[in-house]
C-alpha cells in the first residue's frame, strides 16, 4: 500500500558517518533503519515524491550483511595492490611487506573513492569531492609503491647473485681441489718412478761396485801369489834318484875341475826354473848338449845342460815353470841334470850352497 508519509532521515550525521541506532539527527529525530516504529514494512513504500531529492551523484548507503568501510578499503588496497604489481605468492615473498595504515581514513576522504559515495542537497565540498591522485596501494603514493617494488627486486636479484656466487665459488673450490688431487697423485707417481729409477741405478751401481771389487780382489791375489812366488825358489827337479858329482870334482870327464852340480834322474824327468826370469839363451852348447840359460832378475844365470828336449827357449818364466827335460845329451855318461849357477853372468858357484842360500832343503 502506498503512502504519502515523508521517508524517514537518512542514518548519517554531518560527516557522513552512520548515526548509531536511537542517534537523534538534525531535525532531532532518531536514527532508524527503514520505516518508523508506528509503521509496518506493508505501510511504508517511498514514491517518488516522498524520496528526499539527492543533487549530484548518487548517495551509497550502509548495506546491513555486506562489508563495511574496513572491507572496503581492504578492498581497494588489494585492487591497487594487484594492478600495481600482482599478488605475491608462497613461493616468492615480497622482501618489504604492504603495511595498512593504523586507522582507516574515511571513504570519502579517499582519493579516487569520494565521489563514489558523495551526495546530498547540501552542495557540502565532501559530496562533490573528486579524485586527484590516482588509486594505489591502500593510500600510498605511487612513487613510495615503486621504491618498494624496486627495493624488493633488487633484493632478490642481488640474492640470486649472492648464490650463484656462492655456488660459482664452491665450484671453483672443488675444482680447484680436484685439480690439487690430481696434481699430488701426478707428483707422487713421479717421485714414485723416479725413486724406483734411483734404486734401480743403485742397484747396478752397486752390483758393478762388487763386480769391480771381487775382480780387484782377484788381480791383487794374482799379484800377491806371483809375488810370492817370484819371492821363492824351488829345487830344479820335483823328483830326483840322487846327487852326482858335485862342484869342484875332477874327472877324466872333464879337462878341469867339475863346474856344476848333476843331478841323477830318469830321462824325460821334467826341468823346472828354480826362480822368475828371463830365458836367455837355448839350443845345442858342445859338451853341454841342449842347454838352457836362465837369467834371474838380480843377473844372476842359471844353466840347464844335457837335455833331451827344450820346452821353454825364450821369455819371461816364474819359478816352477817347467823349461825342459831330463837326458843325456853332449858330454854324458848317462841321464842326469847338470845344474850350473853364475852370478852376474861371471864365474860359477857351489850350486848347492846357493840353493840352501835361498831356503832349499837339498
Amino acid at each position: 500500500m502506498a503512502s504519502s508519509r515523508p521517508a524517514p532521515e537518512a542514518p548519517y550525521n554531518e560527516l557522513h558517518e552512520p548515526r548509531e541506532f536511537g542517534e537523534p539527527g538534525e531535525s532531532g529525530e532518531y536514527a532508524a533503519y527503514g520505516p518508523s516504529a508506528g509503521d509496518s514494512w506493508d505501510e511504508w513504500n517511498p514514491t517518488e515524491d516522498s524520496i528526499r531529492p539527492v543533487r549530484g551523484r548518487h548517495r551509497v548507503g550502509k548495506q546491513r550483511g555486506g562489508m563495511g568501510r574496513s572491507g572496503a578499503v581492504l578492498g581497494v588496497g588489494m585492487v591497487a595492490a594487484i594492478g600495481a604489481g600482482g599478488m605475491a605468492t608462497a613461493q616468492d615473498k615480497p622482501k618489504a611487506p604492504v603495511s595498512m595504515p593504523d586507522v582507516l581514513p574515511d571513504m570519502a576522504d579517499l582519493p579516487g573513492v569520494g565521489d563514489l559515495v558523495s551526495g546530498g542537497s547540501d552542495g557540502n565540498a565532501a559530496d562533490t569531492t573528486v579524485a586527484a591522485a590516482p588509486l594505489t596501494q591502500a593510500g600510498l603514493s605511487g612513487a613510495d609503491t615503486a621504491a618498494g617494488q624496486t627495493d624488493a627486486g633488487e633484493a632478490l636479484r642481488a640474492r640470486i647473485l649472492q648464490q650463484a656466487d656462492q655456488q660459482q665459488a664452491a665450484a671453483d673450490q672443488q675444482a680447484l681441489e680436484a685439480a690439487a688431487s690430481e696434481a699430488a697423485a701426478k707428483a707422487a707417481e713421479a717421485a714414485a718412478a723416479e725413486a724406483a729409477k734411483v734404486a734401480e741405478a743403485e742397484r747396478k751401481a752397486e752390483a758393478e761396485r762388487r763386480r769391480k771389487a771381487e775382480e780387484e780382489r782377484k788381480r791383487k791375489a794374482e799379484e800377491e801369489r806371483l809375488r810370492k812366488l817370484a819371492a821363492s825358489f824351488t829345487l830344479p827337479l820335483s823328483s830326483y834318484q840322487g846327487l852326482g858329482p858335485g862342484y869342484g870334482s875332477s874327472g877324466s870327464m872333464w879337462s878341469a875341475n867339475h863346474t856344476g852340480q848333476d843331478f841323477t834322474a830318469s830321462s824325460g824327468t821334467p826341468v823346472k826354473a828354480v826362480h822368475t826370469g828371463t830365458i836367455k839363451e837355448a839350443g845345442w852348447a858342445g859338451s853341454y848338449g841342449y842347454r838352457i840359460v836362465l837369467e834371474l832378475d838380480d843377473g844372476t844365470e842359471i844353466w840347464y845342460a844335457h837335455l833331451s828336449s827344450m820346452i821353454k827357449t825364450s821369455g819371461k818364466v816364474t819359478t816352477g815353470d817347467t823349461i825342459g827335460r831330463v837326458g843325456s845329451t853332449g858330454n854324458s855318461s848317462g841321464p842326469h841334470l847338470h845344474l850350473e849357477v853364475r852370478p852376474g853372468g861371471g864365474d860359477p858357484v857351489d850350486p848347492l850352497a846357493w840353493l840352501r842360500g835361498k831356503g832349499l832343503n837339498v
